[in-house]
């Protein structure tokens, strides 16, 4: 079963699909090991008879698409010569003849599948192809950055535990924190979220430095902590602004904001006051 994060995730991307694409019935899952996804969710679907299917690596039209990492089609699905027929009796229940299955791809790694499907013999056209490939785009990219905090979370939670780490090694954290940070308003799942913010809180109390009279006291919002963590790590405005998804005078904004907040007349200046406030490592 996929995670409750990721489950949010693959719904909202298949609702997307239907709603753009205009296709009465979507539905996919993600795999439960290399070869077999399980069909969790479903919209727009008349009977229960897809929900739980597994579809292996091979079978079906789905099975195909994950088999060769590539978008698959059919026009008349029961009638087929071009896939194998295993989930001909849940598909029949549910009416369903046209379909496209586009596989969710995760640094070549196929992860899950989505479909979308019509109940006439239709040949599906270009734009409905796009469609679903966009829908399938957006599970990658959220799989990926879920991937990305877990990666760093994990790499981080030894260096938090240990406060006699080296300070050549506290650079890796600092430069841990502002990855975290970067990647925080681009994770769904609010618990996961939650998660990555505390970290982010312990690694920036957790370092030895000294710490001024305002710590704990100075208050910045979220977005100024991150653009002040990329500042520590030497990024220019314009190179904030690509690692945060910002415009430049965003960035600039949110910079100067800070440097008033923290009583600091240079960037080198925002940057020392932020660590001996505590908010950064």
């Amino acid at each position: 079963m996929p995670e409750p994060g990721e489950a949010t995730e693959l719904r909202t991307a298949l609702l997307g699909l239907r709603r753009t694409s205009g296709l009465p019935v979507v539905f996919g899952g993600l795999l439960s090991d290399t070869r077999h996804a399980l069909i969790t969710e479903l919209s727009g679907a008349q009977t229960p008879a897809l929900r739980g299917l597994v579809i292996s690596s091979g079978s079906g039209l789905g099975g195909k698409a994950i088999a060769l990492s590539r978008p698959c089609a059919v026009s008349d699905y029961p009638s087929s010569r071009h896939i194998s027929h295993e989930y001909d009796t849940a598909v029949a229940a549910e009416g369903l003849r046209s379909v496209v299955a586009v596989p969710v791809v995760v640094r070549r790694t196929v992860r899950g599948v989505l479909y979308g499907a019509l109940r006439e013999p239709l040949t599906l056209g270009d734009r409905t192809f796009d469609v679903a490939a966009s829908a399938a785009r957006d599970v990658e990219q959220a799989l990926a950055v879920r991937d990305e905090v877990q990666r760093l979370l994990a790499a981080t939670r030894e260096r938090i535990s240990d406060p006699g780490t080296a300070d050549g090694t506290w650079e890796d954290v600092r430069e841990a924190h502002r990855e975290l940070r970067a990647l925080a308003p681009r994770v769904a799942d609010p618990t996961l979220r939650d998660e990555l913010l505390a970290v982010c809180g312990r690694l920036a109390s957790a370092t030895g430095a000294d710490r001024g009279p305002d710590a704990g006291r100075v208050r910045l919002a979220p977005r100024e902590v991150d653009v002040v963590a990329c500042v520590a790590s030497g990024a220019t405005n314009a190179a904030a602004a690509e690692r945060l998804g910002l415009r430049p005078e965003t960035v600039k904004s949110y910079l100067r904001s800070a440097m008033r907040k923290l009583g600091a007349h240079t960037r080198l200046e925002a940057v020392v006051a932020a660590r001996r406030a505590g908010l950064l490592p």
